[in-house]
């Protein structure tokens, strides 16, 4: 990896890097992770996270042992209590939630339409026929929310949402009332970082009556959630970006205790019945969570989990969080001293108690450039219309990588008029 050539301000911002690194109390948790010794500059965490090294040895142990050498028998002897046992460690390692109220099962969309139907089917008062939402949620939301709304012959209450920003206490407030049955935000903006105000958007809602759904994609395993402390009613949640489950990884599904007797999920499969095995005619939901269950649950995709929340355990998540902030601190500061003049602009809000993870800096040449900054390893995402997302994921992303990464954007764009290049070690 190349950067372009030496001068006082870039010579200050790598001397800052290497120091924020050297005091950066979570920097061992970096080794853990394949590639991270690598020149490539990864940013992308946001979108899909790096495999943990130790995910070789438990995935080939499985097959090797579990699979291979118990077969059939690995459902009763453990693989049937696998995702209401690592929904209880996600629950108290990151989501800030009691035992019994999560569980792994399904996709994010499938996740959420189960929510959000079980919400809708939990309001009794007729006169609650509207769904809140915003007009910059992730697409998936939007695209569920409207079918639902149409299935049911509901009305959808938009909130215009600021990309550059994101939904405010005071918007939902002003969006909600007597007429409103659920609202369904993310607790971070997936375009701008925007970190939205969680106890403080649920307490409007509840307020309003109506029922809280919150998606967590973007920030569960980055900053600290707390679901019980903020009496939220629901949440689904992705686990394949900071929680490093990998592709395709199941997500996760959170409802809050005092909903779970007599809730009903609206996908009956043979999984989620009461004894299951027992084949038999009719539907009764199992008790509890694990009548958020459907089909047989997706063990592969389960294991690679386990060690992120082993070390989100250890590490702790207001550590997490601190490192984060630190790490898009720095990102800004990188993008002001190197980007702002060359016309690219800052697409999340300056205070880090306001952002998540990434930051969104737009230029109408991200779109082209984006694939060539992939082929000389430096790894960031493209949001149109021309935004690139800088994701930062804590445990494995070091300030000298996102230095590296910032610098090639740099070169790329041509500011400054750096003709020569340097090479900047990987560490």
């Amino acid at each position: 990896m190349s950067i372009p050539a030496s001068t006082e301000a870039t010579d200050i911002l790598w001397q800052r890097a290497r120091d924020l690194d050297a005091a950066d109390p979570l920097s061992a948790y970096r080794e853990h992770f394949i590639g991270t010794d690598t020149a490539l500059s990864y940013l992308d965490g946001n979108s899909l996270g790096r495999p943990l090294k130790r995910t070789v040895a438990d995935v080939g142990s499985f097959i090797q042992e579990s699979w291979g050498g118990r077969l059939i028998r690995g459902w009763d002897e453990e693989w049937l209590e696998l995702p209401q046992a690592i929904g209880d460690q996600l629950g108290r390692a990151v989501l800030g939630a009691a035992p019994g109220q999560t569980i792994i099962a399904d996709s994010t969309t499938v996740v959420l339409y189960k929510l959000i139907r079980a919400a809708l089917a939990a309001v009794t008062d007729p006169a609650r026929t509207e769904i809140v939402l915003d007009t910059d949620n992730f697409p998936t939301d939007r695209y569920l929310v409207e079918g639902i709304a149409r299935e049911g012959g509901l009305t959808l209450r938009w909130i215009d949402a600021d990309p550059a920003s994101g939904v405010t206490v005071e918007q939902v407030r002003a969006a909600t009332g007597p007429a409103t049955a659920v609202v369904v935000l993310s607790q971070i903006a997936y375009r701008s970082g925007f970190l939205a105000d969680l106890p403080g958007i649920t307490a409007a809602v509840h307020d309003a009556g109506a029922l809280m759904v919150w998606d967590l994609c973007h920030s569960a395993g980055s900053v600290e959630i707390g679901l019980d402390a903020a009496d939220v009613d629901f949440a689904a949640g992705c686990t394949y970006k900071y929680l490093n489950g990998g592709p395709g990884s199941p997500a996760f599904a959170y409802v809050n205790a005092r909903h779970l007797p007599g809730l009903q999920q609206p996908i009956w499969g043979w999984m989620g019945r009461k004894d299951a095995f027992e084949m038999g005619s009719g539907y009764e939901a199992a008790a509890g969570i694990r009548g958020f269950l459907s089909g047989t649950p997706a063990i592969f995709g389960m294991l690679a989990m386990r060690g992120t929340l082993d070390l989100l355990e250890e590490a702790g998540m207001a550590a997490v969080r601190e490192k984060s902030r630190l790490l898009t601190a720095f990102a800004v500061e990188l993008h002001d001293a190197w980007l702002a003049p060359a016309g690219v602009t800052l697409g999340t809000p300056r205070d880090p108690e306001l952002r998540g993870s990434h930051i969104t800096v737009d230029h109408p040449a991200f779109r082209e450039m984006t694939a060539a900054l992939w082929d000389q390893d430096v790894i960031p995402d493209f949001r149109a219309p021309q935004g690139i997302r800088i994701g930062l994921s804590p445990l494995s992303t070091s300030f000298a990588e996102l230095y590296r990464g910032v610098a090639a954007i740099r070169e790329r764009l041509g500011s400054g008029g750096f003709d020569k290049i340097t090479s900047v070690p990987v560490n």
